[in-house]
């Protein structure tokens, strides 16, 4: 019996060595390779390749959007989206930490979008940029794959513009250029009403 357990034993240790611990930089080497491949994947549009780098409970959450959660959310979007137009990115990683079968990507990314023809309407060509964090998991494959996604935009969102009725009048003809001020009762455009076919003042 103590023969069967220390054969048991030695086999699992063989087998943890089969597959051992990368440390920072081999790890920062890997996710460096992913990332250069993921830019030319994007800008190529072979989706089933980005989609590969992703684990399938990975969450990818995109700036003021919704998050896309599972490997086939992801793929299912950028299948979309690169109908819209072309998406050229650049990904500079600057830190990873690693813990086991466990790594933390921080970084800076720079996105330019073009639009073309099959863009949604009113979908423009923008540029980006911004800092992102990824979650790294060590398959039990062997291979990285990200398990969450995180970019957050330094591009500030424009501003709201401000309702006609915030701004005062100082001018009568601009209350008569500007119906929609009278709809929402600007205080200082009184409605102009017709008695006899003349304007009231």
């Amino acid at each position: 019996m103590r023969s069967a357990v220390l054969w048991f034993f030695c086999l699992a240790l063989s087998a943890c060595a089969s597959v051992p611990l990368q440390d920072k930089g081999q790890v920062r080497s890997i996710i460096e390779r992913h990332n250069s491949d993921a830019v030319r994947w994007y800008a190529s549009g072979e989706i089933d390749s980005i989609a590969s780098l992703f684990a399938e409970d990975a969450w990818q959450m995109p700036p003021n959007s919704p998050p896309l959660v599972g490997r086939e959310a992801i793929r299912h979007f950028w299948n979309q989206a690169v109908k819209w137009g072309k998406w050229e990115f650049s990904l500079q990683t600057q830190d990873v930490s690693v813990s086991g079968p466990v790594a933390i990507e921080r970084g800076k990314y720079v996105l330019k979008f073009v639009a073309g023809p099959g863009a949604p309407p009113g979908m423009a060509s923008f540029q980006d940029r911004g800092n992102y964090l990824v979650h790294w998991r060590r398959e039990p494959d062997g291979e990285w794959r990200a398990v969450g996604d995180a970019p957050v935009s330094e591009v500030p969102l424009p501003a709201p513009r401000p309702f006609l009725r915030d701004r005062p009048s100082t001018h009568r003809g601009e209350c008569d250029r500007s119906p929609l001020r009278a709809a929402n009762r600007d205080p200082h455009c009184r409605p102009r009403l017709r008695v006899r076919g003349k304007p009231s003042r």
